[in-house]
C-alpha cells in the first residue's frame, strides 16, 4: 500500500503553522536535503486549500523564472495534487484536483492504489489532524525548531486519547533543528510510579 507522510516544520512548543520569523532562519543545506528526501518518497501531494493557495500562488512563477529553485517548482508541478476544500475550486496550476467525497475514504483510495507508491502532506495541519485521528498517517516528518512560537496552530489537537509513536529515525543539524521521524506505534504496557520509581538512581 502507499504510505502518506506528513512532514512539518514545527517549533519547540509545537506549533505547526509556521511564521517567517522563526522559521527561515534556521532553513540550511541540511534542511534543504531533508524537504527534498520527504518529497521523493512521494508521487502525489494531497494538501488543504490554503496551502494550495500558497504554492499555487508562487512555484509556476518560480518555474517559469528558472532561477535556482525551478527545478524543485517543476517537480512540485509535475506531481499528482489533491486538495481538500469544502469550496469547488477552479485549478491554474497543472495536475491538481478536488478530493472527491470524504476525506478518510479518498485517502484510503489512495493508500490502495497500486499505482502511487506514496502521498505526502505539506503543512495542512487541519487535514493531517483529519487523518491522524482515521489512523490513515503512517509517518510524521518533523523539523522541530529549537524556538517556542507561542503562537500559532499546534500540531495535534485535543482528544480523548493519546497517540503513541515511535521514533524512526532522528538527525540533529548545526543550526539547533533536529529532524525526527515518527510512526504510530501500540500503546505500552500499564505502569505507575511504584513501577517508575525501581529506574530511579540510587545514591551511594
Amino acid at each position: 500500500m502507499a504510505k502518506v507522510v506528513s512532514t512539518l516544520f514545527i517549533s519547540a512548543d509545537g506549533v505547526a503553522e509556521i511564521d517567517p520569523d522563526w522559521h527561515f532562519p534556521y532553513f540550511d543545506d541540511n534542511m534543504g536535503r531533508a524537504v527534498t528526501e520527504d518529497y521523493d518518497t512521494s508521487d502525489v501531494l494531497l494538501i488543504g486549500r490554503e496551502t494550495y493557495d500558497s504554492f499555487a500562488g508562487a512555484w509556476p512563477g518560480r518555474e517559469a523564472e528558472g532561477s535556482d529553485d525551478a527545478p524543485f517548482a517543476k517537480q512540485l508541478g509535475d506531481m499528482r495534487k489533491v486538495v481538500v476544500s469544502r469550496q469547488p475550486l477552479e485549478f491554474s496550476w497543472r495536475n491538481s484536483e478536488l478530493v472527491q467525497g470524504d476525506l478518510v475514504d479518498a485517502v484510503t483510495a489512495l493508500k490502495a492504489d497500486a499505482g502511487i507508491k506514496g502521498v505526502l502532506i505539506p503543512g495542512s495541519i487541519s487535514v493531517v489532524q483529519q487523518l491522524l485521528a482515521a489512523g490513515l498517517v503512517d509517518e510524521l516528518r518533523l523539523l522541530v525548531h529549537p524556538v517556542a512560537a507561542r503562537k500559532g496552530r499546534k500540531l495535534f489537537d485535543e482528544g480523548d486519547r493519546p497517540y503513541h509513536l515511535r521514533v524512526t529515525a532522528t538527525e540533529a543539524y548545526p543550526t539547533g533543528v533536529i529532524r525526527v521521524i515518527y510512526a504510530p506505534a501500540d500503546a505500552p504496557g500499564q505502569a505507575g510510579y511504584d513501577d517508575a520509581k525501581e529506574q530511579l538512581a540510587t545514591g551511594s
